[in-house]
């Protein structure tokens, strides 16, 4: 991709972005995920009704009359991104390719993310780390990560999702919020890992998915390449049995795929391209608030 059209998308993304992160998602995004806890603000002389557990008897000693520690809500976050960039992202059949919704999706979350003073990062991931760009805030952060997302070449096509959130729980030393945005397309099971960078940090799966992945149209003879692998093979979508068992295949996976975020504890949407991806947002962030 040249460098104008790039500067062209950036720019059209950022518009959309800043749009909804400030219209439609604006309070949401707060509510839903808040900070790391309670950070100690002040003390102040004890009042009737205050908590015998916020004495600071330190102080209390000192002075000889009781005092209690004041905290309020410590709001800074830290965001990360992990995206997908293997090579299932680049396919769809609907309204875009499954790479343009994530990018999209990630921008908005991040702008939400900076509108709230939160830090942002990202893990690019295929079956490696692909890259890792360290979270930092401001607009021009953002703007280099939407760049990159824009015209980011993995070196491998494959998916390891385990691999992507485990890597997470090395490299994020405090808690942070982590956003997984993947079509996991995958073929390993990952609920250790993602169980486990779980209890460190508050994880959200958000699947991105083309509809042609659910199902197969009745076109007759079809030739059909797996992304990742390149494995191709010719298939006859007339016979019903074949349009059947591609469906069934498809909702194994889907319930397996489930199964693990609830086993994990993690919150999940599952997003298709053809959809509005504002509303699936909003109903996360609801369901979270």
């Amino acid at each position: 991709m040249e460098t104008s059209e790039i500067i062209k998308k950036v720019r059209k993304i950022e518009i959309k972005a800043r749009g909804l992160s400030s219209n439609v998602f604006a309070g949401q995004y707060h509510t839903a995920f808040k900070g790391r806890g309670m950070a100690f603000s002040e003390v102040r002389e004890y009042q009737y009704g205050d908590d015998v557990r916020d004495i600071d008897w330190n102080v209390t000693a000192r002075f000889h009359k009781p005092y209690v520690k004041v905290f309020e809500e410590e709001r800074e976050l830290t965001v990360m991104l992990l995206i997908d960039v293997s090579g299932s992202q680049d396919f769809g059949t609907q309204k875009q390719m499954k790479r343009d919704m994530v990018t999209e999706i990630a921008a908005t979350l991040a702008f939400s993310a900076i509108q709230n003073n939160d830090k942002i990062g990202v893990v690019f991931f295929s079956d490696k780390i692909e890259k890792y760009i360290p979270p930092k805030k401001g607009r021009k952060h953002i703007l280099y990560i939407i760049r990159e997302m824009l015209d980011f070449h993995a070196d491998s096509k494959r998916t390891d999702v385990g691999q992507a959130v485990e890597f997470l729980t090395g490299v994020s030393k405090r808690r942070c919020t982590a956003f997984l945005l993947s079509d996991f397309y995958v073929r390993q099971d990952f609920l250790q890992q993602l169980t486990i960078a779980n209890r460190k940090h508050d994880v959200v799966a958000i699947q991105v998915y083309d509809k042609r992945g659910s199902e197969l149209p009745n076109v007759g003879l079809m030739r059909v390449v797996d992304a990742e692998t390149g494995f191709e093979q010719y298939v006859d979508t007339s016979s019903r049995s074949i349009r059947d068992a591609y469906s069934r295949y498809w909702h194994s996976r889907q319930k397996q795929l489930k199964e693990t975020f609830a086993k994990s504890n993690v919150d999940c949407v599952s997003i298709a391209t053809d959809e509005d991806y504002v509303k699936s947002l909003l109903g996360l962030f609801k369901q979270r608030g």
